[in-house]
């Protein structure tokens, strides 16, 4: 599947990569099938999902605890600079995202995706091989500029708007 769409690099985002249901899909087994198959392998832990939510979080236009959390997340230093580091390797490599879930709308690469689509990027998600479809936005996202909020703050969003209008 990866074969069908060029991928040189599959960037692993889970906090945790294994998986004692599927074993081939445990960080060192990947790697391996990966490498035979001549693509290469990184694990990107600062991308990771299981974030907790904060008991202030604003991006309450997640319902989701995880996703909340992840939203949280997604306002740090270290989630930006893991952004940063991995559009510094797409630059240079036709590169695919993973996770645990089989399907994007389910998992934190939704918010990867909206991130990356907001800073330019065209995020596409692979359904089969030969098969993909472009990433649209998550319903609660909100883009301001290069930005992605899920807030419905209004002081927040307003001050990024006009952040933007400098």
């Amino acid at each position: 599947m990866l074969k069908s769409f060029n991928i040189e690099l599959l960037a692993d985002i889970r906090r945790f990569p294994g998986s004692k249901k599927y074993p081939q899909f445990n960080q060192e087994n990947l790697a391996k099938a990966l490498k035979e198959a001549g693509i290469d392998y990184i694990h990107l832990e600062e991308l990771g999902g299981r974030r907790k939510m904060q008991k202030d979080s604003i991006n309450t236009r997640w319902r989701n605890e995880s996703f909340r959390g992840y939203a949280d997340y997604m306002q740090t230093s270290a989630f930006k600079n893991a952004i940063e580091s991995l559009e510094d390797i797409a630059e240079t490599r036709t590169t695919a995202l993973m996770c645990s879930e089989a399907v994007w709308w389910r998992c934190h690469r939704s918010m990867v995706a909206d991130e990356l689509k907001a800073k330019g990027w065209t995020v596409l998600h692979i359904m089969a091989k030969g098969k993909s479809e472009e990433h649209p936005y998550t319903s609660p996202a909100i883009v301001i500029g290069d930005q992605v909020f899920y807030t419905d703050d209004k002081r927040t969003l307003l001050s990024k708007k006009d952040e933007n209008k400098i």
